[in-house]
C-alpha cells in the first residue's frame, strides 16, 4: 500500500511536488477553489485525489503526513479549517518559523522543507530543518523531486531560502538578459534562446568537475581576450555584489515574514 501525503495548496510549487511525488505516494491535495482544483486534477491526469476545505467545512489532519504549500499569509486562515492531530507537517511556508507553525496547527512532528519550482523535473535542491527524529523520512520524501540537504539550524533555512528557493527566478532573469543581448547584436531570438539553453544545460557539467567553481572562469578566460572583456564588464557594473544582495534582501524579507506571524 502506498503511503499517503497530503498537500495543502494548488499553485505552482503545490503542483510540482505533486507531479514529482505521485509516482511514489498516493496524494491528496486540499484547496479552496474548486475551479482550480478540479483544472489541477486534470493537469496530473486524475492520479491525485482533491478536496475542498473552507470555513464551513473542515478537513481532518488526524495522523496525515502534510505538507503546507499555500501561501505564507494564508496560514491562520486555513488552519482554523483544520481539525485534529497530524503525525507531520512539513512546512514550505518561507520565513513561517516553526514556533508560528506549532502554534497554529496540532502535530506529533514539524520539518520546514524549502525545495524549488524544478521540483516537477525531479531536480530540485531541497533544505530541511526541524526534529531530526524525522529527517531520514523527510529526506526520503523529498528526495523524489531531486537532493536533499539537511539543515541543523532554523535560521540557515531562511538562507537556503534566498540561494536556492528563490534562484531559479534570479537564473531565469540572467538567461533573458543573455538572450536579448545576443539578439541586441543581431542574432534571431530563436538562436539566441538555443545558444543559451545549451550553454545552460551543460554548465551543471562544469559544476561537477571543479571542485573550485572559480577554476571555471579561469579555465575559460585568456589574456586579452573576450572572455576577460566581457568579465571585466560585470565587475565594472557589480553583477557580483548584486546577486549577493539580492540573496541578503530576500534573507531579510523571511526574515520580516517570521517577525509579522510572530505579532
Amino acid at each position: 500500500m502506498q503511503k499517503s501525503i497530503t498537500i495543502f495548496g494548488n499553485g505552482n510549487m503545490a503542483f510540482a511536488l505533486a507531479k514529482g511525488l505521485m509516482k511514489k505516494y498516493h496524494i491528496e491535495i486540499v484547496g479552496r477553489d474548486l475551479e482550480k482544483l478540479n483544472l489541477f486534477k486534470t493537469k496530473l491526469n486524475d492520479e491525485v485525489e482533491t478536496f475542498l476545505y473552507s470555513k464551513d467545512y473542515n478537513f481532518h489532519i488526524d495522523n496525515k503526513d502534510i505538507i503546507l504549500a499555500f501561501k505564507p499569509n494564508n496560514l491562520t486562515n486555513a488552519s482554523q479549517c483544520f481539525q485534529g492531530k497530524a503525525r507531520t507537517v512539513y512546512s514550505l511556508l518561507a520565513g513561517v518559523s516553526l514556533e508560528t507553525i506549532k502554534n497554529h496547527i496540532n502535530s506529533q512532528y514539524y520539518s520546514r522543507v524549502m525545495p524549488n519550482i524544478a521540483s516537477k523535473f525531479k531536480k530540485s535542491i531541497t533544505a530541511i530543518t526541524g526534529d531530526s527524529e524525522i529527517f531520514s523520512e523527510a529526506a526520503e520524501i523529498f528526495s523524489v523531486i531531486g537532493s536533499t540537504l539537511w539543515l541543523s539550524k532554523e535560521d540557515d533555512l531562511n538562507i537556503a531560502t534566498a540561494i536556492s528557493g528563490s534562484g531559479p527566478a534570479y537564473l531565469a532573469l540572467v538567461a533573458e538578459a543573455m538572450t536579448d543581448a545576443g539578439v541586441k547584436m543581431g542574432l534571431k531570438r530563436d538562436d539566441a534562446e538555443y545558444l543559451v539553453l545549451g550553454l545552460f544545460d551543460g554548465f551543471p557539467k562544469l559544476l561537477e568537475r571543479f571542485h573550485n567553481i572559480s577554476q571555471i572562469k579561469d579555465e575559460t578566460m585568456s589574456p586579452k581576450g573576450t572572455t576577460a572583456y566581457g568579465y571585466a564588464t560585470l565587475e565594472e557594473y557589480g553583477v557580483r555584489n548584486a546577486f549577493i544582495k539580492t540573496v541578503e534582501n530576500a534573507y531579510n524579507r523571511a526574515l520580516e515574514i517570521s517577525k509579522k506571524d510572530k505579532n
